[in-house]
């Protein structure tokens, strides 16, 4: 296919049927790609280098998730575009071309899991799998402008996946209609299609949405106006979450240099999670690939190389006090949401930037989004980004993290909220 009609998303197309045509099937006449990170049975799983592709055999097994969404009745049409050994959320690959993003051309898709937004975004297919380790399907979601899920941590298995680091590393999927977004979820998660249950709170992370270079008016007062005319006033509630999470999460004083606490452009204690993620991230990539690394010295592009081999220096000494943050946060946010709370924050800290940005400029954007982004790493919650149109021709989206094991609760509150965001969105535009 030429990088036109396939906006450069695929890296092969190849078809693999459902394995019944059972007429009540939930996923029945649907079509999808996968990340070229899952295993399909007859294909090298590439992981976005060809150093790698060159140096795996094809794979003898297909991965259980991409075996449930067959089973469900859709149809793949093949494989998508990664980042390099998914260590980047930009989406620009040197060796296999930029899957171009629909919204925006001239600005990046979001990575790692960018083919398979794409793929989305440009219609191209119903539904993708793509998988989220530190931000990799809610990050392109966003730049894209359609829906992207983070499960619970170890809610879908992740065998058949190349790991990137077994604490955060999850199966994650997009779409562009809340319906099939669900549909896709219920399938994936294996849960029963119940009833959806009212949330009992909606509560705004302020200083978090004050981090965003996206109005206020765009943003979190879509959402609150949505949530106010669909369920009522007394469920929002607002927070500065930096605070909560500094004094409830003891263990984060660890990261908590004078260098964060002095940081203008974001907040402290986020900061220190974002630190102990990444710090956690970087030892167990250098546990599944260090020896890889070292042995093949691969061609990386610009940023990812640096990262891949920071981490083949990781010493892992911090190792202990991230576990002790990531049980302490979730504690923590389980407090603050309760069974059937929702947390709001935007998904990324403003548009996606553009295309061949020099990788020092964006640093300061790359903290605060993984700011944003660890939130749901560490914590091991579920997360959803849901687009809210445009501003200045640039997509926005909007975050609602649920409680670990409530990702059911939350694809409910999507498809029930989801008109009236789009309809709140469009007056807020004009």
């Amino acid at each position: 296919m030429a990088v036109d009609s396939n906006y450069g998303a695929f890296m092969e197309n190849f078809l693999l049927r459902p394995s019944s045509s059972a007429h009540d099937l939930p996923l029945r006449g649907l079509t999808f790609a996968v990340k070229d990170i899952f295993d399909v049975d007859g294909y090298v799983t590439g992981f976005g280098n060809p150093d790698w592709a060159r140096t795996h055999r094809a794979a003898t097994s297909t991965a259980p998730s991409v075996l449930d969404v067959l089973r469900g009745g859709a149809t793949c049409i093949g494989k998508t575009i990664v980042d390099e050994m998914a260590y980047s959320i930009n989406g620009e690959n040197k060796h296999y071309g930029t899957p171009r993003n629909p919204c925006a051309p001239e600005y990046v898709p979001g990575g790692s899991s960018s083919g398979s937004a794409v793929a989305v975004g440009a219609a191209l297919v119903d539904f993708s799998l793509g998988t989220d380790t530190g931000g990799s399907v809610r990050v392109p979601a966003s730049y894209c402008g359609i829906l992207g899920f983070r499960p619970s941590h170890g809610a879908i298995s992740t065998v058949g996946v190349i790991p990137m680091a077994q604490s955060f590393d999850t199966v994650g999927w997009f779409a562009r209609d809340p319906v099939i977004f669900n549909r896709v979820g219920q399938t994936l998660l294996q849960v029963p299609d119940v009833s959806p249950l009212q949330p009992i709170q909606i509560i705004i992370a302020e200083d978090c949405f004050q981090l965003s270079s996206i109005p206020d008016d765009r943003c979190s007062q879509v959402l609150v106006k949505s949530v106010k005319k669909l369920i009522g006033d007394d469920i929002v509630k607002h927070i500065n979450l930096g605070d909560y999470v500094e004094d409830r999460v003891p263990s984060l004083n660890h990261f908590m240099s004078k260098e964060l606490k002095g940081q203008q452009h974001n907040i402290p204690s986020l900061a220190a999670l974002s630190t102990a993620m990444r710090s956690l991230q970087r030892y167990e990539f250098k546990v599944n690939h260090g020896e890889w690394v070292t042995r093949i010295k691969p061609d990386l592009g610009p940023g990812i190389s640096e990262r891949v081999w920071e981490a083949v220096m990781a010493t892992g000494e911090d190792n202990d006090v991230c576990h002790t943050v990531k049980s302490e946060l979730r504690d923590a946010l389980t407090d603050l949401l309760g069974a059937s709370g929702v947390l709001a924050i935007p998904t990324v800290p403003g548009p996606p930037p553009k295309l061949q940005t020099d990788p020092s400029t964006l640093e300061v954007f790359r903290a605060k989004a993984f700011s944003l982004l660890s939130i749901a790493g560490v914590s091991g919650f579920c997360q959803v980004s849901i687009p809210l149109g445009m501003h200045d021709n640039l997509p926005v989206a909007v975050s609602l993290l649920a409680k670990h094991g409530s990702d059911g609760f939350l694809l409910n509150l999507v498809e029930t909220l989801y008109e009236t965001l789009q309809e709140q969105a469009r007056i807020a535009e004009n």
